[in-house]
């Protein structure tokens, strides 16, 4: 008995059903990476980030989310290369599908009792995702735009519902606009450290600095 249609699932209802002691037997989750391209380049690096973000509230399944990211990394990587990129996938499908099996062969209703018992059993996982939820993030230069909204675009397809792209304010995965995260570089204390540092993909902050709130607008 193949999949049933993803029209039976689409639509977020009832409590999350995550894996647990008492849901046992699911399926591994279709993702093999949440996480591409040059994922240990420099804050300083890839200034631009775009966004993929829901528009509706629905369930996603773990296998349209692995196809569209497969598309979105298949193009950046053909036009960009994997050092010039960084993709994240920012979705994880805790929820359980399940599926109650019925018989379709002659004398099924001698062997099966109905809608009695029909809870079901785990065939799959999904994220349940609220409107305006990032779906997938990626960071790179300036002069790359084009290119990652291209991206995000072949992803759309293969997911259902409404979907919109995004182009960030903000200094690539940071929660501070380009404008002041070029300011806040190159302040400094009276020892000569920089405020901000290098944490991989994000930033730290220097402890003991006057009128940090200040200088950070968002």
């Amino acid at each position: 008995m193949g999949r049933r249609p993803w029209k039976c699932y689409r639509f977020t209802k009832n409590k999350p059903y995550p894996k647990s002691r008492f849901c046992r037997g699911v399926p591994e989750s279709k993702i093999r990476l949440y996480e591409l391209g040059n994922k240990k380049a420099q804050i300083q690096e890839f200034p631009l980030c775009v966004h993929l973000i829901s528009d509706e509230r629905e369930q996603l399944s773990s296998e349209s989310i692995e196809a569209a990211r497969v598309a979105c990394n298949k193009y950046l990587m053909n036009r960009l290369g994997k050092d010039l990129f960084h993709l994240r996938v920012r979705v994880h499908p805790f929820h359980v599908i399940r599926i109650n099996k019925m018989l379709s062969c002659a004398g099924a209703d001698r062997l099966q009792s109905g809608m009695r018992g029909a809870f079901g059993k785990p065939i799959g996982r999904a994220s349940r995702v609220n409107r305006l939820q990032v779906l997938f993030s990626v960071r790179s230069k300036i002069n790359k735009t084009f290119d990652l909204i291209e991206a995000l675009r072949r992803a759309k397809y293969k997911f259902p519902g409404k979907q919109k792209i995004f182009v960030s304010a903000f200094w690539g995965f940071s929660n501070i606009s380009r404008k002041n995260f070029q300011k806040l570089q190159k302040v400094e204390n009276s020892k000569g450290q920089k405020l901000i540092y290098n944490d991989g993909a994000y930033f730290k902050t220097r402890k003991n600095f006057k009128n940090f709130k200040k200088l950070v607008i968002r």
